[in-house]
């Protein structure tokens, strides 16, 4: 799977992926009050928001870029609904033959982390019937329970050619209480690191691992030295944008080829609509703004870049 997402990325131009991270808060009135009426003030009816919102910035951006990457708690916290519209989401995106990033950060040990690897990268079997509940491309981990955690995932993985994006350094304020701890004289998201490398290797595509990690965009420094850590795993860089990020803090984490990153925006793209440089949009043409967002995130790290 990491073949083809470089492959899809060369072809776009475009090293970027949208977080499809739908709040209801972002959902325009108008597609909250159509899901309403159809269903109510109720969790289908929300469910039903999402997917219709989901579904007009998918139309709007599909041909622009490789990758979407749908967060699941976003989906879960409208029950068995919610999850119905991040199954459709990841159908619909696969529809448009874009590369599905699910974003659970998932992690347990023995049969329960094979469990969530079949649920959603691999499949399972009902009688004599095997199915693909999710079926997302790649996934994100957390690694904290240390390789009983994370061999699961990547067994599942060299099955399916499917791939992990695991946790190195978040971008989050505080992912330092524990990220940048020092051990052995250097911070645990170093060592982390390495062992996401070695992890790799056994997974390996054409050029770069299915194994990949995240690695926030609100760290350049941390990720320059985690970019040559890890040389063949690709980073999901999370903290465009929204949090901070830009395109020129992001050239640390490319190698030398161009290639080795994929970075993330969500809300900057799938609520465009309500920034001021993509008010004149308005709510109604909410899927037309997040493409203008789209292309200014493209050109922004593609220059940086000298691309």
């Amino acid at each position: 799977m990491i073949d083809k997402l470089i492959h899809k990325i060369k072809k776009t131009k475009a090293p970027i992926v949208v977080g499809l991270d739908p709040m209801l808060s972002y959902i325009p009135e108008h597609i909250q009050k159509k899901a309403f009426e159809a269903h109510g003030e109720t969790l289908e009816g929300a469910a039903e928001a999402i997917w219709q919102f989901n579904k007009e910035i998918v139309d709007h951006t599909a041909d622009l870029i490789p990758a979407v990457k749908p967060q699941i708690a976003m989906y879960e916290q409208f029950g068995i609904p919610g999850l119905e519209a991040f199954k459709k989401t990841v159908d619909y995106c696969h529809g448009k033959d874009l590369v599905v990033i699910g974003d659970a950060k998932r992690g347990d040990i023995g049969s329960t982390s094979a469990a969530y690897a079949a649920g959603h990268l691999g499949t399972v079997t009902v009688g004599g019937s095997a199915f693909r509940p999710f079926d997302e491309d790649f996934l994100t981990v957390n690694p904290y329970l240390g390789t009983d955690g994370v061999k699961p995932f990547a067994d599942v993985c060299r099955e399916e050619k499917k791939g992990l994006f695991i946790l190195v350094k978040t971008s989050n304020p505080s992912s330092g209480e524990f990220q940048d701890q020092i051990a052995d004289g250097r911070p645990l998201y170093e060592h982390v690191g390495e062992l996401v490398a070695k992890w790799g290797e056994s997974c390996m595509g054409e050029s770069y691992s299915q194994i990949g990690a995240v690695v926030g965009a609100t760290y350049p420094e941390m990720g320059k030295v985690l970019r040559k850590i890890m040389p063949k795993n690709y980073i999901l860089v999370p903290g465009y944008g929204a949090q901070g990020g830009k395109g020129a803090d992001l050239v640390h984490f490319f190698n030398e080829d161009g290639l080795g990153a994929i970075v993330n925006s969500s809300r900057g793209i799938i609520a465009a609509y309500k920034q001021e440089a993509y008010v004149k949009f308005g709510p109604e043409q909410f899927g037309e703004a997040s493409r203008a967002a789209v292309e200014d995130m493209i050109k922004d790290i593609n220059g940086a870049l000298g691309l």
